[in-house]
């Protein structure tokens, strides 16, 4: 089993766009250099979505023409639809990412769609996109536990990481949106979904509403799960989920994989000067207890 991880740096993206007042064009960009400084060789750079809808992520094809997409860090981009792709396309994109739920009523609320119909919009995004030389990442959202509806069976969940895989997706990450999921209920998840898809194609995306992110991430890599989504500074949580937090903070993975002595490539300490940087923009300390903690060593 590798002994090392690939961490996905979701915050540019799935953290700002929960962010009341937007970061400007020029900090987003300069956030998302300074992350590829720290060594994250996979870092989310925007979505390519309805500026009514995301009003944050307006600027997404600006962000993507003021980085250097050849210096070897992948930037994948959130496309809603064939428009998206296209949008994707036209900026240089190489990979991008589709959003599926596992619970209709979060479906409907986030996309004004039941899942179903959500796969049946994305089969041909997946299609171009690949066809393009793509690379095509999935995201499930609500694998624990969905806002409106409660508890999800895991039937579900593993049906729609399957549909996404079969379509053409080269990685499915299964998120933990409300952030419910606890170290037993992720072990069974993993367990599920990999009776069905290669471990090696399964990513996990847990927010830290209940503070069981860390452990949840630890039960992950512990049954061998080398693909790990976080936010920088904990950024993050989900506008049609009350309540829910921040994504795990990226400063907890790295300070975990090196404790279970795994590799990440990520300079800690750079990590959490960003995380600090950026924070101190938007107002606010970093939610992430290790980066408040090697501040106090200083």
């Amino acid at each position: 089993m590798s002994d090392f991880v690939t961490l996905v740096e979701v915050g540019p993206r799935d953290g700002l766009q929960n962010e009341q007042h937007p970061l400007a064009t020029t900090d987003k960009v300069a956030l998302i250099q300074r992350l590829a400084e720290t060594g994250l060789r996979v870092i989310e750079a925007g979505a390519l979505v309805s500026p009514k809808a995301v009003p944050q992520m307006a600027d997404s094809a600006d962000v993507l023409r003021a980085l250097d997409l050849d210096a070897g860090v992948r930037y994948p981009v959130l496309v809603p639809n064939e428009k998206g792709l296209q949008r994707a396309l036209q900026a240089g994109v190489r990979e991008i990412a589709v959003f599926a739920a596992a619970s209709d009523s979060f479906s409907q609320k986030n996309i004004g769609c039941d899942v179903a119909a959500s796969l049946e919009r994305y089969q041909p995004v997946v299609e171009q996109a690949r066809a393009a030389g793509c690379r095509v990442r999935g995201y499930v959202s609500c694998v624990m536990g969905c806002p409106y509806e409660g508890k999800v069976p895991l039937s579900r969940v593993v049906e729609v990481s399957r549909a996404l895989a079969g379509m053409g997706c080269d990685e499915i990450s299964l998120g933990d949106t409300i952030g419910s999921g606890n170290p037993r209920l992720t072990r069974q998840l993993i367990q599920a979904v990999a009776a069905e898809l290669p471990l090696s194609q399964l990513a996990v995306h847990f927010h830290d509403t209940w503070g069981m992110a860390v452990a949840n991430v630890y039960q992950a890599l512990e049954l061998g799960i080398r693909i790990v989504d976080c936010a920088v500074a904990g950024l993050g949580g989900c506008p049609y989920a009350p309540g829910a937090t921040g994504n795990v903070a990226t400063e907890e993975i790295v300070h975990l994989c090196t404790g279970l002595g795994l590799e990440t490539g990520v300079d800690l300490r750079a990590l959490a000067e960003t995380g600090w940087w950026l924070s101190n923009r938007l107002g606010r300390l970093p939610a992430s207890r290790v980066s408040l903690a090697l501040r106090a060593r200083c």
